[in-house]
């Protein structure tokens, strides 16, 4: 699965954004100019109907073929839009030059139309291959008509025989994990948990054949009504791991597109990802987990992080080309589940290792763009840019690493053919200093000028200049 030369993705959504059904309008009208910027891909939020209705975020599922086209949960848009503008909003990017990557929930669904009885055995939470109670009736969220849809599109509707799981009993009003009598987790899931196949609401249950079947018909139509180049997959850890193969190697079939695919398996032990892509046989890439919590703990860690670790244990230093690299995303941000966010001073320094090195394929979180209101958090702002910017016009040629200090690490890339220019990347978590560093000797006698001070440097006859950072802080030179 290719990816545009110095490609770089954008999650064009954060978790806080307007429930006033106008990102997808909004966002279609950027489109232009996120490409200027240098965004070649977006990742677009999950554009079908969610249990919360127009205050859902996308992940609470409820109906997949609802994009924003029927009265159900009390809203016929979406949090982002009407399917018409959805669709337009695909177009758009499309037309400016922008790949569109759409977000794939099928883990779970919520918001069912009805209950029914359901005879379950509750399991322990801590172990879920461990059953605790003997085998009960319990009334469960399960029934799933969709009455406002009327059939349309499909007329496939999911009881209890689709699932194997809930976290409910309507009845007693108990939280619990419950798996159905006769059903089983799936086997080849992450072992957290012992198994993690259960994350929550209904879970659906993907040994069985006719639920695979509708969403392999579901993909399909999907794709077509959509045209969409490729897909961001939610949860991997929690499907079983064949499923996704399958179903991607089915639509490449049908549609003759590569899809381009990046999955959420989150996880900070890199073996783990690596053993998933084996598995899969490379059929999607994965982002890169590990080095968002060495991001996260060097911007934790009061400058005592060593900087020469930054990207030890992690998927862009072990397998490049199946690395999307990231600073943070919707899961990541303040008041999430997944909360770990990156301090905002260490920000800049990430962003710099993810878009100015020549391995992996970088995504910028629409937080880091263009703010979080709600949370009183500024875009990284003009250096994240010039950054982008740098990335398209100077990160090219061979690359020289200077990881050779515990607080001040720097590399250079040399330029090619097309882009001669080349750069040199200077970085400290700690105070401030100077690093020597070679650019390439076809640049002897020139001056590297610094992107945000008023620094310059000369390159001496052998290719080599000493570059100057301040404490904290990030500076690339450029000739």
């Amino acid at each position: 699965m290719s990816k545009p030369i110095n490609g770089t993705m954008l999650q064009d959504f954060e978790w806080y954004l307007p429930a006033d059904g106008k990102h997808w309008s909004h966002t279609a009208n950027h489109a232009p100019v996120l490409h200027e910027m240098g965004i070649t891909a977006v990742w677009l939020p999950p554009a079908y109907k969610g249990a919360a209705g127009l205050e859902d975020v996308g992940y609470g599922v409820y109906d997949t073929y609802d994009l924003g086209e029927f009265d159900q949960k009390g809203t016929v848009p979406t949090k982002y839009g009407t399917k018409d503008e959805y669709l337009k909003a695909v177009k758009a990017f499309q037309d400016a030059g922008v790949q569109v990557l759409a977000d794939i929930v099928l883990n779970h669904r919520m918001g069912a139309d009805g209950t029914e009885w359901v005879e379950a055995r509750e399991v322990n939470p801590e172990n879920r291959n461990e059953v605790v109670s003997e085998p009960e009736k319990i009334e469960t969220y399960t029934v799933f008509n969709f009455p406002g849809r009327h059939d349309k599109y499909s007329d496939f509707h999911w009881d209890a025989s689709c699932f194997d799981g809930v976290d409910w009993d309507a009845s007693s009003q108990k939280n619990r994990i419950f798996e159905f009598v006769g059903k089983y987790w799936s086997k080849d899931v992450d072992s957290e948990f012992g198994n993690y196949d259960y994350l929550m609401g209904a879970n659906v249950d993907f040994n069985n054949p006719k639920v695979l079947e509708e969403l392999y018909r579901w993909g399909e139509w999907y794709l077509e009504t959509t045209n969409v180049d490729g897909f961001r997959l939610d949860a991997l850890k929690h499907i079983d791991n064949q499923f996704y193969e399958n179903w991607l190697t089915n639509l490449r079939q049908k549609s003759g597109k590569e899809l381009f695919t990046v999955g959420e398996y989150w996880s900070g032990d890199v073996n783990i990802l690596l053993k998933y892509l084996d598995v899969v046989h490379d059929s999607l890439r994965l982002f890169d987990v590990p080095l968002h919590f060495n991001f996260y703990n060097a911007s934790n860690s009061g400058g005592e992080f060593d900087m020469r670790k930054i990207l030890d244990g992690s998927l862009v230093q072990q397998r490049p080309m199946d690395a999307v690299t990231f600073v943070g995303n919707h899961d990541t941000q303040p008041g999430q589940a997944l909360q770990s966010w990156i301090e905002g001073w260490f920000r800049p320094l990430a962003y710099a290792i993810i878009l100015l090195r020549q391995d992996g394929y970088p995504c910028v979180f629409f937080g880091d763009m263009f703010g979080i209101k709600h949370d009183n958090i500024e875009p990284v702002g003009e250096k994240l840019e010039r950054m982008l910017k740098l990335r398209q016009t100077h990160a090219y040629g061979e690359q020289h690493d200077y990881f050779d200090h515990e607080d001040i690490i720097g590399w250079t890339r040399e330029g090619d053919e097309d882009h001669p220019d080349g750069l040199a990347v200077i970085l400290t978590n700690g105070e401030g200093g100077t690093k020597t560093m070679y650019v390439g000797q076809q640049h002897a006698g020139k001056t590297f000028h610094a992107s945000f001070t008023d620094r310059e440097v000369l390159i001496d006859e052998s290719g080599n200049g000493t570059f100057e950072v301040d404490g904290g802080n990030v500076e690339i030179y450029t000739p």
